[in-house]
């Protein structure tokens, strides 16, 4: 067993899937997956079980009954990961946006350079976002800008959804008390473990569009974003947040 799991929630990524754990398995550094799906009608699941046979004490597969929400997806998945020996718990896409060979920069970041969390942000040095209409790069763009500004987090790309967690962290973290299931996930993610102490460093990477399957992303996620922010900062400001007991 690595000391490393790839989290990777699907719906609907038949055209991806088998590529992104290729890539991962061809990595030098050795991460096990588990792939979470929300009851994909594409056959996404099958895909994966059967590449279960040739790597089955490295490709794990968690089946739910439809759509419950990215956090939902995530947070099923660190309790699993919790339940087992690993010491490093990564985020990350299916569909190539983000670059598995990145994987190990993030690793490295949380192993050897003292993070508790590493980010891979696409605004720590600039913009690096390749292939997105400018108007959702400037709307995530923006959004990080709003987060850093309402709870005071200095970090760039505060909905960033590559991102590696040590151990130590999520066990910090209440996750009965983590509430939002789309885009204001991963802010919420970065904000308890900021409000904890927890050391969070950015590592720059390029961001780029899927090529194939359709994106996730609407407007009822942008919008949970914004307004969760000020709940998140409120719920800091009156009651606080607190580790694990």
């Amino acid at each position: 067993m690595s000391d490393s799991i790839v989290i990777i929630p699907t719906y609907n990524e038949k055209e991806n899937i088998e590529a992104i754990i290729k890539a991962v398995f061809s990595l030098p550094k050795a991460f096990d997956i588990l792939v979470i799906d929300d009851g994909s009608p594409d056959g996404t699941a099958s895909i994966v079980k059967s590449l279960q046979a040739e790597s089955p004490d490295r490709l794990f597969l968690i089946q739910r009954a439809g759509k419950l929400g990215l956090g939902t997806a995530y947070i099923t998945g660190f309790r699993w990961t919790l339940e087992r020996s690993y010491e490093y718990v990564f985020e990350m896409d299916a569909d190539f946006s983000h670059n598995p060979k990145d994987l190990e920069r993030l690793y490295e970041a949380c192993k050897s350079n003292g993070a508790d969390l590493a980010v891979g942000s696409r605004y720590y040095s600039g913009v690096n976002v390749v292939n997105w209409p400018m108007g959702r790069v400037l709307m995530s763009y923006f959004a990080s800008k709003y987060v850093r500004f309402i709870t005071g987090m200095k970090v760039h790309d505060a909905t960033a959804g590559f991102v590696c967690y040590a151990r130590r962290t999520l066990e910090a973290i209440d996750l009965d008390n983590i509430r939002f299931k789309g885009y204001a996930f991963q802010v919420e993610m970065k904000y308890t473990a900021y409000c904890l102490g927890f050391n969070i460093k950015e590592v720059s990477i390029i961001f780029v569009n899927r090529l194939l399957g359709t994106s996730k992303m609407n407007s009822g996620i942008f919008a949970e974003g914004v307004f969760g922010v000020l709940t998140m900062r409120m719920r800091q400001l009156f009651g606080g947040i607190k580790k694990k007991k």
